[in-house]
């Protein structure tokens, strides 16, 4: 938990050029902030309690306005930069070294108890402000959600979706992703 801590406080200093300093961080930052709760709270949901599980992520929404519930697995390296109103569900999963802007959404739409409800996010993603993605889908490696989108349908590596409801634009940069034509994902040839 406290590795995990440390590449979050580092992804803060590298991605937010108006981070001055660690401390800066650990006292300012409601991102961060939300992240500590997080850790611990994921850290005794995965130890089989319930209540003080609960109790960590009402403290993490109270004191950052950031919503992470304590069963939903998130890599290292999170970034939650201007984080209000960050919602992220119990059976969401984000990889490592993601970004988050303010007002993302990763949400149900249905009311399995049992099944995965909530999308599964890559590593190196960056969701937009005011983002929704909602539903057992993948947003993968190196993909970009842009702002306001609604996301309904799978995010290939290294594609751009936007709009509403999101359509996929292409890559962005990284080998191995795809590209659209005519509204379809299709590898890319020169990969």
């Amino acid at each position: 938990m406290i590795r995990y801590l440390k590449d979050d406080l580092n992804a803060a200093m590298v991605r937010d050029p108006a981070a001055k300093n660690r401390l800066q961080v650990v006292l300012f930052y409601p991102g961060f902030q939300a992240m500590i709760f997080h850790r611990v709270a994921h850290s005794l949901q995965r130890r089989g309690w319930f209540w003080l599980p609960q109790l960590f992520a009402w403290m993490g929404r109270f004191i950052s306005g950031i919503e992470i519930h304590p069963a939903a697995k998130i890599g290292k390296g999170m970034f939650i930069d201007h984080g209000m109103g960050v919602v992220i569900g119990a059976t969401a999963e984000i990889g490592d070294d993601v970004t988050i802007y303010h007002g993302v959404t990763l949400g149900g739409r249905g009311f399995d108890r049992l099944g995965k409800r909530h999308p599964t996010i890559g590593n190196r993603v960056l969701l937009g402000a005011g983002a929704t993605i909602l539903g057992p889908i993948s947003i993968e490696d190196d993909a970009k959600v842009g702002a306001g989108s609604v996301v309904l349908e799978n995010v290939p590596a290294g594609a751009t979706a936007v709009g509403t409801p999101a359509k996929v634009l292409g890559r962005t940069g990284r080998s191995g992703g795809k590209k659209a034509v005519g509204g379809q994902c299709v590898p890319l040839e020169d990969d």
